[in-house]
């Protein structure tokens, strides 16, 4: 072996040696490795037996039966403005992924130049080029690549990758959320419609029946039987029912601007092909054990994913703190004379640095980044076991408000059969001269208030189903 072709191999086992350690410390990484925190979940809900199926894992075809309110969600999931914005957010983080996948290949760079320096003739370049190489200017013409590699050492890019991964399943996990709380928006609000619809039938007839009523006690006035305040008093109550009306049409107005709003439409008229009292109600409201809950919610997914990235943020900046290990390459082609710049192989030129730079005073900047980095981790862990506390309480709610509703609407029934019989009861004894015009009147009123309670109740009701159903996970099937 030539001497020539030992330094050769020499400088070759070095440049394997160099690769090699490079390749045994990547496998080291900083920062631990994620954990679930422990969050401690009751058996089930309250006194409703565990059970391993959810209203939640319905589809919310399934769910809602309404025609109408169907076709509305269905608009509603094709047209929200938030809902595109949120898918908006995913292909963002996507693009993010992407960039942290390529952090692992080298940058590669190209440049071309071509520059002509023409120094002072009496500088001491100018009279060297003049007496030595008989010019007066220096051409320099320069085509090359510029290769430049970090090695993942210490885990920082990989742990970038998981941040990024993360943060993009966060964004999927908080577009589904979007549409979880856009499906139970949606479905109350045509609820509410319908109350509002059935609202205004009632007071309509309400001003119907006040109109009988007051012809009623004009023509016992007539007969001397009741005095002009008798009459007043109808006439206010009539009033009354009538100044509902327009309230009513008002906020159904309003109420159906807001649905047009979520569907991404203009404000609008809404269709609706049935009324509040056809609409049926789950017969069983499964709720499921609280564990499927919290692992079929996207809210609290989001968190969870929310606390993975900000976990892996930290072993990024703690690795920020570490050497860096870097490899640089450049090499093309250079020449002094354009005729020669592409004179190959004299004309090549080639470089190989490797670089360890090693953090010492950055101004507390590099440790600053890790402890704000383990705050941020620990706020993400109260994050996290809230939302987990919060979907209990949420399920917790709804479902004591679907139980108590149903006695309430019970009460409601009651009442209105009650307040309609003393109507009729106090009409005819009115007409018979056994009861005054205050008892008409005070019946009325009772009805009136009662029918409108029940239609609020029934509304309730639903919103109570709609609630149950977003708090269990449920809308974004």
């Amino acid at each position: 072996m030539t001497s020539k072709q030992f330094k050769r191999s020499n400088k070759m086992t070095k440049y394997i040696q160099f690769i090699v350690l490079a390749a045994a410390l990547s496998a080291c990484t900083v920062g631990r490795n994620y954990q679930r925190p422990e969050v401690a979940l009751p058996a089930s809900f309250g006194q409703q037996p565990a059970a391993d199926s959810s209203i939640g894992n319905t589809a919310w075809k399934e769910f809602f039966r309404d025609p109408a309110l169907q076709q509305l969600l269905e608009a509603a999931v094709k047209g929200n403005f938030d809902l595109q914005i949120a898918l908006k957010r995913i292909d963002e983080a996507q693009a993010y992924v992407k960039q942290s996948k390529a952090a692992f290949f080298p940058s590669l760079t190209a440049n071309a130049t071509a520059n002509t320096s023409i120094p002072s003739k009496n500088s001491l370049n100018g009279v060297s080029l003049e007496n030595f190489l008989k010019t007066t200017h220096i051409e320099d013409f320069t085509l090359g690549v510029g290769l430049s590699w970090e090695i993942d050492v210490w885990g920082k890019l990989r742990r970038q990758k998981e941040a990024s991964l993360a943060t993009y399943l966060q964004s999927y996990e908080g577009a589904k959320a979007v549409q979880t709380a856009l499906v139970a928006n949606v479905a109350s609000g045509y609820f509410n419609l319908l109350m509002l619809d059935a609202q205004l039938r009632i007071a309509q007839r309400n001003v119907a029946l006040s109109d009988t009523i007051v012809k009623m006690i004009s023509m016992q006035k007539t007969a001397g039987q009741v005095t002009e305040l008798a009459v007043q008093q109808s006439i206010s109550q009539k009033q009354t029912a009538e100044a509902l009306v327009p309230q009513l049409q008002q906020a159904i107005t309003i109420q159906e601007n807001a649905l047009s709003i979520l569907t991404g439409n203009m404000p609008g008229a809404i269709v609706r092909n049935s009324s509040l009292e056809q609409v049926t109600l789950w017969d069983s409201l499964y709720t499921g054990i609280p564990a499927e809950v919290t692992a079929n919610r996207p809210d609290v997914k989001a968190s969870e994913l929310a606390l993975q990235a900000a976990n892996a943020n930290v072993g990024v900046a703690q690795a920020s703190m570490y050497p860096a290990l870097s490899i640089t390459a450049s090499g093309g082609l250079n020449a002094l004379k354009a005729s020669d710049w592409f004179s190959i192989p004299n004309s090549l030129f080639g470089t190989v640095a490797g670089n360890i730079m090693q953090p010492v005073f950055q101004q507390r900047r590099l440790k600053t980044q890790y402890e704000v980095a383990q705050v941020q981790r620990e706020q993400a862990v109260i994050g996290f076991r809230q939302s987990v506390t919060n979907a209990v309480r949420e399920v917790s709610d709804a479902l004591v408000s679907a139980d108590k509703l149903k006695e309430q609407q019970r009460i409601a029934d009651a009442q209105v059969q009650t307040s309609n019989k003393s109507v009729q009861q106090a009409r005819m004894l009115f007409q018979s001269g056994l009861a005054n015009y205050l008892e008409v009147i005070t019946a009325q009123g009772y009805t009136l208030q009662a029918e409108l309670n029940q239609a609020d109740v029934k509304r309730r009701q639903l919103t109570a189903t709609v609630d149950l159903y977003r708090a269990l996970g449920g809308g974004w099937k």
